[in-house]
């Protein structure tokens, strides 16, 4: 009744409040909705961690394995419990991708493409995930006192050696990748590169248009072999949707009484995409400025001091048995649920400031890219290059400081724009 008569008595409140107080109540409401329907809270409300793991033994007892055979029940558990998330999240991206990435004309899938292209992600994904988790399992097992040193050296080595072979050997089952030709883009790229000492080998230009029409740039490799990547969409030569308005005729004027959407997508259609020799360029600069100031380097140490600290944590809780019994777990102690209840669950509030924390830095590292490709004498088509992505992407230019200081890994475009308009002055 307490409850009730503190509802009702809202409608004695004046009509602002009245309001004031039903869009609070509603924003809680969608909060509180939202977090029940999140994966985990709902995983962990009905109990589906431990059901998984008695499934994934019963699956194994059925092949003969009993429960002695720990690892191999673990990845039993990982390939159901990576199952479930790829089934669970499929009707949220086939939403994404053929209604909201279609009406505002970035999609250029097939529903064809798209389930092959999940498939193949998911089968890939099992074949890195599945050696490297049995590996880590042993390593964890058998390591003694100080097996945290070995599991973090373990997976620092992984990820060095994926970091290694991604854009030679996995980026290309997904995407197809040319050299990029010989002209005056490439010897600008070249020359840029060799003024900065940075160790480029090969350019090359990726396919991204035949999956959508959002556009990137990036380098990788290590030591004396870097290499350059850049989407098709950003090269407003190589730019699908260019090429196809030069094709066909000019849009045809729309008669009065049409409706809006056709009109909305003939101009999503013919609208130009991607950017001048220049803009691209100075995009390039602002990405070696990364390089050049020691960025990636930077963010691999963060990297790898919290690994290593968050391992050591592991060692110190992993012996818990109150742990495991809090997520339902009474009568045995796996080393894999280990993991995941120690650093999905317990360390979550720790990785919400860390996650913080490295917006933060990131967004401090792209003001300084920004400012290096302005010692590059970049700054003007940097400006340009921004706003043409910008308007490519559909981004909204102006965002809230709060929302976007906890949410951006990027500086909101205004503020980017900001200093590069006082670069341009000086």
């Amino acid at each position: 009744m307490g409850m009730w008569a503190s509802v009702d008595a809202m409608w004695d409140f004046p009509a602002e409040k009245q309001i004031f107080g039903a869009v609070l109540l509603f924003s809680w409401t969608v909060y509180f909705w939202e977090a029940f329907l999140a994966q985990r809270q709902f995983i962990l409300l009905f109990g589906g961690i431990p059901y998984l793991w008695r499934l994934s033994g019963r699956f194994c007892s059925s092949a003969g394995f009993g429960p002695e055979y720990e690892i191999i029940q673990s990845l039993v558990f990982l390939l159901l419990a990576t199952l479930f998330s790829a089934l669970t999240g499929l009707p949220w991206s086939l939403y994404n991708t053929f209604v909201i990435e279609e009406k505002h004309g970035f999609n250029h899938q097939t529903l064809e493409f798209f389930m092959k292209d999940a498939i193949k992600k998911f089968i890939v994904t099992q074949c890195i995930l599945l050696p490297v988790s049995s590996l880590l399992l042993y390593i964890i097992k058998i390591g003694g006192d100080y097996f945290f040193i070995y599991a973090w050296l373990f997976t620092l080595v992984v990820s060095l050696v994926l970091v290694t072979i991604y854009a030679d050997y996995i980026a290309p089952l997904f995407d197809k990748f040319t050299p990029l030709p010989e002209g005056k883009l490439k010897q600008e790229i070249e020359v840029m590169a060799k003024s900065i000492d940075f160790p480029l080998t090969k350019v090359y230009v990726v396919e991204g248009s035949k999956r959508s029409s959002h556009s990137n740039a990036y380098f990788y490799g290590f030591f004396k072999n870097k290499r350059i990547v850049l989407f098709d969409t950003l090269l407003e030569e190589y730019s699908v949707p260019n090429r196809e308005n030069q094709e066909e005729p000019g849009m045809e004027p729309r008669n009065e009484g049409e409706g809006d959407s056709e009109e909305v997508t003939a101009k999503v259609k013919n609208k130009k995409q991607g950017c001048k020799n220049e803009e691209v360029l100075a995009v390039l600069g602002h990405e070696l400025g990364h390089w050049k100031l020691g960025h990636t380097v930077k963010n691999i140490i963060i990297s790898q001091m919290n690994s290593f600290l968050c391992f050591f944590l592991f060692a110190v809780l992993i012996g818990r048995r109150e742990l495991f019994a809090a997520f339902g777990f009474y009568d045995s102690q796996p080393t894999l649920i280990g993991l995941l209840i120690i650093f999905q669950f317990i360390f979550s509030p720790y990785n919400e400031v860390l996650s913080f924390c490295l917006t933060v830095l990131s967004r401090r590292f792209e003001f300084q890219a920004d400012a290096f490709a302005k010692k590059l004498g970049k700054a003007k088509d940097l400006y340009s290059a921004l706003i043409k992505l910008n308007k490519d992407n559909l981004g909204f230019p102006v965002s809230d400081w709060l929302f976007s200081t906890w949410h951006y890994s990027h500086p909101p475009l205004l503020e980017r724009l900001q200093a590069l308009k006082n670069a341009k002055q000086d």
